[in-house]
């Protein structure tokens, strides 16, 4: 392809040389460059892909997209523009040929419940017989084919490279989760979404965000992509988008008035069944994940299938097949007379959600192993203390992913919140010691929940080392079991 067919579509500030050029290959990581490629000088978080330029152009860079000018050899193609991150995810679908322009696509975005509710409409498209493609936190998918997941969200380039797989895989359908970080950073910018399901909003990312309004308004821009809107009405911001849904408004909620309800819900340890009310229909759904976040979890799922024009059985059906999703309120086989449930939860609300469905079919203590991420929103640790020590019987402080914070730095900010309540504690810094305390001290009925690492396979550490950390493996060496 042509350098100037790449151009079509975006502003240029001027160019410098041919742009007649062909580009064989598109990239934003100066190492992986070919010859014959185009080059993206984005500006991160660590790095200034401008400072990488020159080593793209000796790797056989034939074209460089830039904001600021960087002395090049004079056989390269210049183009400037006011935001390369905005040009690189318009470029690259045009690189890739619009691969997902005839595809439905179906984004989720909000703190919690993103990943479930993924997983949940999954099954019930594929319960109506069709292939889908899921891009997410835990794995990315083409059918049943697993692919990893470097984050939530893929990079553009990533993400329409993702879309053209799907589409030569004969994809009918694609549901991903929309991060707040890849609205803000322009990752999906070009995608033409079908249906964008809003969940809830509570505090996280204000690292990066610095304000919950500012984090808000990232989530917002999902919608003004969507052509049509999905939202949990019983979540205040929920509300607020509502308002300002351009497109096909779809509500749903439990409390308050919306097109989707549930009502007659039975939570059990086992999962939860409730009547689910759809516009002229209704059917008995019969839940195997616990709690009530599990329930607005799947009326989103069932709201969006619903405004594709999927049928209620089948919707039922794709519910009802999901026994759970990877690090999830995921209950492990212990064969112990207590319980261990590993879950994502990493932030107050989450941990909220998770310690009070334990709590509620809990016959002896919630025993409570968590800590809180380095290099993230320091605020909310002492939040979670304090969620933490409200709803435990016995909690254990411990590390989680310090990255390059000191971890009894990030342990010392989550105390004076737990010491708020009178839940009993014990600071133990190393994890894997943590878990051995927790289940050592474990007794007939008693649930231990090990928040934080959910379906994470490692720890990170300082200067990015990461480690193998797989809390399933743990918890089956601590228990002399060969798996669990």
């Amino acid at each position: 392809m042509l350098l100037k067919e790449l151009l079509r579509e975006i502003q240029v500030s001027r160019i410098e040389g041919d742009v007649d050029k062909p580009i064989d290959a598109i990239y934003y990581d100066s190492r992986r460059v070919t010859p014959g490629s185009l080059f993206f000088c984005i500006e991160g978080f660590r790095f200034d892909g401008h400072d990488f330029a020159v080593e793209a152009v000796s790797k056989g860079a034939h074209a460089v997209v830039l904001r600021k000018d960087v002395p090049l050899s004079q056989h390269v193609t210049k183009v400037f523009v006011e935001d390369t991150r905005l040009a690189m995810a318009l470029m690259s679908r045009i690189f890739y040929g619009y691969p997902a322009r005839d595809i439905p696509i179906i984004g989720v975005t909000g703190t919690n419940g993103k990943t479930t509710v993924t997983y949940l409409i999954k099954s019930i498209l594929e319960e109506e017989g069709k292939k889908v493609g899921l891009i997410g936190t835990i794995a990315n998918m083409i059918g049943s084919k697993m692919l990893p997941a470097e984050r939530t969200t893929p990079e553009s380039i990533d993400l329409q490279k993702l879309f053209k797989d799907m589409q030569d895989e004969g994809v009918d359908a694609i549901v991903m989760e929309v991060s707040s970080h890849s609205l803000s950073l322009k990752r999906v910018a070009g995608v033409e979404f079908e249906v964008g399901v809003f969940t809830n909003l509570t505090q996280d990312h204000l690292d990066f965000h610095h304000t919950l309004e500012e984090y808000r308004e990232a989530k917002a821009k999902l919608f003004l992509q969507s052509r049509q809107a999905v939202i949990n009405i019983d979540d205040e911001t929920g509300r607020m988008f509502a308002e300002r849904v351009q497109g096909q408004l779809w509500t749903y909620g439990i409390s308050r008035t919306a097109q989707v309800f549930a009502r007659d819900i039975e939570i059990t340890s086992r999962g939860v069944s409730f009547q689910l009310f759809l516009p002229g229909e209704s059917s008995m759904v019969s839940l195997n994940i616990p709690g009530l976040f599990s329930v607005y979890n799947a009326l989103a799922a069932a709201t969006a299938c619903h405004a594709l024009g999927v049928p209620v059985r089948h919707i039922k059906a794709g519910l009802e097949k999901v026994k759970g999703v990877p690090g999830r309120f995921e209950l492990l086989n212990t064969g112990t007379e207590y319980s261990v449930i590993i879950d994502y939860a990493h932030t107050p609300d989450g941990l909220e959600n998770v310690l009070k469905t334990a709590r509620d079919f809990t016959k002896g203590r919630v025993i409570t192993v968590f800590g809180c991420g380095g290099d993230r929103d320091p605020s909310k640790r002492p939040i979670m203390g304090e969620v933490a020590g409200k709803y435990s019987d016995f909690c254990v402080i411990t590390s989680d992913n310090p990255r390059n914070e000191e971890p009894m730095a990030i342990i010392q900010q989550i105390i004076p919140g737990i010491e708020k309540t009178t839940c009993p504690y014990v600071v133990i810094e190393d994890r894997r010691e943590a878990i051995a305390y927790a289940l050592n001290h474990g007794r007939a009925g008693d649930v231990i929940i090990l928040a934080g690492k959910g379906h994470e396979t490692y720890q990170i550490l300082k200067n990015n080392q990461v480690i193998h950390f797989d809390e399933r493996e743990v918890v089956a060496e601590l228990l002399g079991k060969e798996k669990i």
